[in-house]
């Protein structure tokens, strides 16, 4: 099964950006979607982004022009690019393929 690592996060002012990475124990990206989907405790999880095999994209609506996702093949990662982040944004933030997760990443946003 492969593993999955997210990186990236931290604590940033609202309006600042982050650069979210997703490492794969192997070359399961180049065939298969990513996602980026995040947490609150106390909240379900909910979807951000998806990359597909093709490299589509799709985004949800409350992040659409804020955040980009993207992959390098190459080096088995996908990037959640974070822009004009709000303390909405707080959460902590997991990427999936093929049914498994990463441990996550927390983001805060916070002045």
């Amino acid at each position: 099964q492969v593993q999955l690592v997210e990186s990236g996060g931290g604590l940033v002012k609202p309006g600042g950006s982050l650069r979210l990475s997703c490492a794969a124990s192997s070359g399961i990206f180049r065939n298969n979607a990513v996602a980026w989907h995040r947490q609150v405790p106390g909240k379900q999880r909910e979807y951000v982004a998806i990359i597909g095999s093709g490299g589509n994209t799709d985004y949800a609506g409350f992040v659409k022009g804020r955040f980009t996702i993207s992959r390098d093949i190459a080096k088995n990662t996908v990037y959640l690019q974070m822009d004009s982040l709000k303390a909405d944004d707080t959460a902590v933030y997991y990427c999936g393929c093929q049914g498994s997760w990463g441990p996550g990443t927390q983001v805060t946003v916070s002045s």
